[in-house]
């Protein structure tokens, strides 16, 4: 039988895929699409984990370079009853104390280690409670002053006696310091740093070194330090040398050496706070590396975040309000050597730091004007209006409206100002 016309034949039925040829190649693609999209899912993953596992490794290194000083919050709590109150909880006062061992690796250069270590260099630094101020106060090494009683390294007392500031820290260390910081000044010490002499120098080296200007060239043996006239750029050693020497450089006191120190750490400060270190992680890590293997401090500063917290505060604030200045003092009545200090300029400096109250501070040969106020000393600074009567018992007042001045710099002046 055939078809009747007009019927349409029945269509061939497809070929199967396998036999298409060509007409399989979209579902391939597809296929290997697939394939490449989970090898890539891996290898984010694998990144993701591997910079995890980086940070957390690099997070507990710097963590653990931090030594913690548990023999002075021991021996602090023993006198809690006797130390001063915070006057402002949320404000912060930090010792930073520069010592001058010659024990330990980078140190034994600068002369013989005897057993004993001095605070070659003392800083008072009051953080205001809202971060908005930071004031860094000099305390003298050869201030006279009354150091407590303290407990020895062997365990034995020393006595409460009338002696050099830095001899504190030989007799009984760091507790035997804050202590006397304490009872010198009324202010409570929250947290403290010791620093060495290698600590410091590494710290210059991780923020590859520190500018300055130099009127004249320097060549001081006992400082290690050979250097020309003009700006120029300090590293490790050198640095060390410049903040350290004395006999070589003005009037050969420690009170240009002080200064000098000042003009160093206000420049280093501005050098860090720059985008160029905080911004980037591989010059950040060094600095991070070097500061936490440099310090020795007690349990409130003894993690990388909280000095992470610390380097953000003082981060936030402007380098005009980043203050350095010296505890108003003058040459000792009875030794021309050593220091005492100005009244009542330096009992002015220490409520106001107290009670987290401005003080401001200008250039020794600046001039302030509509303050009414008299100089403190050789190294002091005004003290704000005195009272109408200007009787001597009533100096210890100023009035509600003045800010005290003191001689002193700022760190957006740097060193080359």
């Amino acid at each position: 039988m055939t078809d009747r016309a007009g019927t349409p034949a029945e269509p061939e039925p497809a070929a199967p895929a396998a036999e298409a040829g060509a007409s399989g190649a979209p579902e391939e693609s597809h296929g290997r699409r697939r394939h490449w999209l989970r090898w890539t899912a891996l290898g984010v993953s694998l990144a993701v984990l591997a910079g995890a596992g980086a940070g957390w490794w690099f997070y507990r290194k710097l963590d653990g370079n931090i030594t913690t000083d548990t023999t002075a919050a021991d021996e602090l709590r023993r006198y809690e009853k006797e130390r001063p109150a915070a006057v402002v909880s949320a404000a912060r006062n930090i010792l930073l104390i520069g010592s001058d061992t010659r024990a330990g690796e980078g140190n034994r250069e600068y002369g013989k280690d005897v057993g004993t270590q001095r605070s070659d260099t003392t800083i008072l630094l009051h953080l205001s409670a809202g971060k908005s101020r930071a004031t860094a106060v000099s305390l003298p090494r050869d201030l006279m002053v009354t150091v407590p009683d303290c407990r020895t390294a062997e365990g034995a007392r020393s006595g409460k006696q009338f002696a050099q500031f830095n001899s504190a820290f030989e007799i009984g260390g760091t507790a035997c310091t804050i202590r006397t910081v304490e009872k010198l000044t009324g202010i409570r010490v929250d947290h403290h740093m010791v620093i060495d002499f290698r600590g410091f120098k590494k710290m210059v080296d991780a923020v590859d070194g520190v500018e300055i200007c130099l009127k004249e060239p320097i060549d001081d043996a006992d400082a290690h330090l050979k250097l020309p006239a003009g700006r120029q750029t300090l590293h490790g050693e050198q640095a060390l040398g410049f903040v350290r020497a004395r006999k070589s450089l003005g009037d050969g006191s420690d009170t240009e050496r002080m200064d000098r120190q000042q003009q160093f750490l206000g420049a280093l400060v501005t050098k860090v706070q720059s985008d160029g270190v905080l911004l980037n992680p591989t010059k950040l890590y060094p600095v991070l590396d070097a500061a936490t293997r440099s310090i020795t401090t007690d349990h409130g500063l003894d993690s990388l975040r909280d000095l992470y917290d610390l380097a953000r505060a003082m981060r936030a604030i402007p380098a005009e309000n980043v203050q350095f200045l010296t505890v108003p003092r003058r040459p000792y009545t009875y030794n021309a050597n050593r220091d005492e200090l100005v009244q009542p300029a330096a009992s002015h400096l220490f409520r106001q730091l107290r009670e987290d109250k401005p003080v401001l501070v200008r250039p020794e040969h600046g001039e302030r004007e509509g303050t009414g106020a008299d100089r403190g000393g050789d190294g002091g600074g005004t003290v704000g209006e005195l009272p109408s009567d200007g009787k001597p018992d009533d100096a210890d007042t100023p009035t509600p409206a003045a800010t005290p001045t003191f001689t002193g710099r700022n760190a957006a002046e740097g060193v080359c100002a």
